[in-house]
């Protein structure tokens, strides 16, 4: 892997670990107003992922880079399989711009092509592993992917099949030669194992390319700007289609070198990946993040399991570990079940939810991370804004989601777009070089979403006068009842103080007298006999009338996405279709 130049290569010499002490006083809001500015140190780096690469790899060559089940690769080892599979796209026809899905769990094929399509200025196209047929097909066509990437299957999903399904062409098709009436752009079906009719097999790629493509690499080099997009990954959202924020090599490497930057990561760190790769938790926060310290990776499996979670930690000595609250809770009850050794570990990032108190108590504790951070984000923010320190208060790193990150500006909104003062609810917005490039031909739609530089979140947020920010939820997850303004977070946090309540997410669904009427699913403490009315005495008296759930649903579990976030949206419309077949009012 080639660096442009010296004097590029000195600057390049900035990725390594920095000092993040900051003032917290330059962290507070300013002029009684609820904005806050980053620290403008550690610099940012104006460079690309393949140069951060090398310079891991010249750094740090020898050391582990990657660990999955049976394999481990050293970043010498990182570098020659990025290098291979990078010039087997090459001899494949894929050119700088071009669009690769990649559609699989969390493997190492998922890293060398996240690597490979940076080297040569591919954009990287993450799709969902929980996507049905209508989802890829959408994704697919909405960015005009000329090449896919996938694992046969993945848990009940069929990919192979549903490709098949949408392209059936396929099956006659020549390699490289695809021609699908419903996704008229996709040229290459690459397939992880074995070959399959009409389509190259992975590890055959690898070794398509020659000397010619070899010798492209370095030119490639030089025509790679810091803001090409390299990354498109769909928002979920709740309504209408997904859109699909782009990313720049110059958005996602600072952002994951301040992640780890917080967390105090070193080249003599191994950090546990569980968190889907799909995600920008996984490829910037993780990947890019330990890269850019010279760290090894860990990844324990496909897909989030606590046993093998544990036991690569503990095997593997792992010092870090990332994860989603309902991760470490899961973690804890098989630590119940069978202890292990995880001394080694320090630090990490919780992020996607707030974490309860107990929760980070016992993490603290019974799993040695007295250093662990929470992060606050979101895709089109490459995707931190806000994180805690290592040493921030127990009481802080639940409550808050720490404070502004490095770079950035950050101001909270009312309606009319007025800054507010400190203390006071409004609308998260934040500035900076995070804000993603926009939604992929949705000019509208970025036009909508960045306003002055400013990224409108969407989240409602408070900052206090120190400058740590609390989530209090959604500008759209506000229920109207009639006529009366209700925050869902207001009283989810209300309804957890009751002692055999371990989990409550509330929502609004409709009603024909008021409007909205407001609804609380409720997960239980084991062994609980917690009933709604008794859940119902519980508020009365202590939040206003108009604030107490008239629907309350006792459930073992809430449907929730890939990352470990609630489906608000899909409990809305199973309540709606339950209190239907009931014939309730």
């Amino acid at each position: 892997m080639t660096i442009l130049n010296e004097s590029m290569a000195g600057r390049i010499r900035t990725f390594g670990t920095e000092s993040t002490a900051s003032d917290p006083a330059d962290l507070a809001p300013r002029e009684g107003r609820s904005y806050v500015q980053g620290p403008s140190a550690p610099p940012l780096v104006y460079a690309t992922i393949p140069q951060m690469l090398s310079d891991a790899v010249s750094t740090y060559g020898p050391r582990d880079a990657l660990i999955f089940p049976g394999r481990r690769l050293s970043y010498y080892d990182l570098d020659r399989a990025v290098d291979e599979l990078a010039s087997g796209f090459l001899a494949l026809g894929l050119e700088k711009g071009d669009r690769l899905g990649i559609w699989s769990p969390n493997r190492l094929e998922w890293v060398l092509t996240q690597f490979a399509t940076a080297r040569i200025g591919v954009v990287l196209v993450n799709i969902n592993p929980a996507y049905r047929l209508a989802e890829l097909d959408y994704a697919l066509n909405k960015v005009g992917c000329k090449a896919l990437v996938l694992a046969r299957s993945f848990k009940s999903s069929d990919y192979l099949g549903m490709v098949r399904s949408l392209a059936p062409e396929m099956e006659k098709a020549e390699k490289g030669r695809l021609h699908a009436a419903k996704v008229p752009s996709l040229r290459h079906v690459i397939v992880m194992g074995d070959e399959v009719p009409g389509a190259w097999s992975f590890d055959e790629v690898a070794t398509l390319g020659g000397p010619a493509q070899q010798l492209r690499l370095p030119q490639i080099d030089r025509g790679l700007q810091p803001d090409d997009a390299i990354n498109i990954q769909f928002t979920s959202g709740t309504t209408g289609h997904p859109k699909g924020a782009t990313l720049s090599h110059y958005n996602v490497l600072n952002n994951a070198r301040f992640v780890t930057d917080r967390i105090r990561l070193t080249e003599n760190d191994r950090l546990a990946i569980p968190v889907p790769l799909y995600h920008c938790f996984g490829m910037v926060m993780g990947v890019l993040g330990a890269v850019s310290k010279g760290a090894a990776m860990v990844f324990p499996g496909e897909a989030f399991d606590p046993v093998a979670t544990l036991d690569a930690v503990s095997a593997e000595r792992c010092t870090a570990l990332y994860g989603v609250p309902t991760m470490f809770v899961a973690m804890l009850a098989e630590l119940d079940r069978q202890p292990r050794d995880l001394l080694s570990l320090r630090t990490g990032v919780m992020a996607g939810a707030l974490c309860p108190v107990e929760v980070m108590r016992q993490v603290n504790d019974r799993m040695n991370m007295s250093e662990v951070t929470i992060c606050y984000g979101m895709t089109e923010t490459s995707p931190v804004s806000f994180q805690s320190f290592v040493d921030d208060p127990l009481m802080r790193r639940c409550e808050t989601v720490g404070r502004v990150h490095p770079h950035l500006e950050v101001k909270i909104v009312d309606e009319v777009g007025a800054i507010v003062p400190p203390g006071t609810q409004g609308e998260l917005c934040t500035r900076g070089y995070s804000v993603m490039k926009g939604y992929w031909e949705e000019p509208e739609k970025t036009a909508e979403a960045i306003r002055d530089g400013w990224m409108h979140t969407g989240d409602l947020a408070v900052i206090d006068e120190e400058g740590f920010c609390t989530i209090t939820g959604r500008v759209k997850d506000m229920i109207i009842r009639g006529g009366e303004n209700i925050y869902p977070r207001e009283i989810e946090e209300f309804l957890m103080s009751h002692p055999q309540v371990s989990d409550v997410q509330v929502f609004g669904i409709p009603d024909k007298r008021l409007g909205e009427e407001v609804c609380a699913w409720v997960v239980a403490t084991e062994g609980s006999t917690l009933e709604a009315e008794a859940l119902r005495a519980y508020c009365t008296g202590q939040i206003a009338h108009f604030k107490i759930p008239r629907h309350i649903r006792l459930v073992p579990e809430f449907p929730m996405t890939i990352t470990g976030k609630p489906q608000k949206f899909v409990m809305r419309d199973r309540m709606v279709e339950a209190i239907k077949e009931e014939g309730r009012p």
